[in-house]
């Protein structure tokens, strides 16, 4: 994943949004982590923000048995163990730093008086979603997207962004622009 604004701020931001969700009992633990994984999950996901990325933190979630290797899933109304996919350390870790990028990019917008900020794609994907192609490029209000990614723990977002798992959609910040004047 490609993110562009990904600097020392950006990191501290993403640790306050980390801390916001902890202080309130509010950080996403995906049913597919083991009891060990659950338990370190707030300080691996504290440590990529601070100095690593998705896929250092996939790696991690890979380690000592942080992973289900099955859940249940349901055929016909029935229960049935299933192998939890390949990816789920990926699709875990780059969903989770992403929201959380996202969450210090629209909060440092709002610090820099900035109203909006901008929908790119920051991971390839083969099969882009047209939903999600259509809001590349877009602007959206940050203060809106802030509030419904901090409200919208562990299931798709209502403002749609990120478009669900693997989206690869993310938000970067506009340029800053100098005042007009005339001379």
């Amino acid at each position: 994943m490609h993110f562009p604004d990904l600097n020392d701020e950006v990191r501290a931001v993403m640790l306050e949004e980390i801390r916001f969700d902890l202080e309130r009992d509010k950080l996403h633990m995906s049913n597919r982590l083991s009891l060990a994984g659950q338990e370190i999950w707030p300080r691996l996901l504290a440590h990529a923000a601070e100095n690593g990325t998705p896929q250092s933190l996939a790696s991690e979630l890979r380690k000592n048995g942080r992973m289900l290797a099955s859940e249940m899933s349901h055929r016909n109304g029935k229960p049935y163990p299933k192998a939890v996919p390949r990816n789920a350390p990926e699709t875990l870790a780059e969903g989770e730093f992403n929201r959380f990028y996202i969450r210090a990019i629209c909060a440092i917008a709002l610090r820099r008086d900035q109203a909006d900020v901008e929908v790119y794609r920051a991971k390839d994907v083969i099969n882009p979603r047209p939903e999600s192609v259509s809001k590349i490029g877009s602007r959206v209000d940050a203060e809106a997207l802030l509030n419904d990614l901090r409200t919208s723990i562990g299931v798709e977002s209502a403002l749609g962004i990120p478009a669900g798992p693997n989206s690869g959609l993310s938000v970067c910040l506009l340029p800053i622009t100098a005042p007009f004047s005339v001379t």
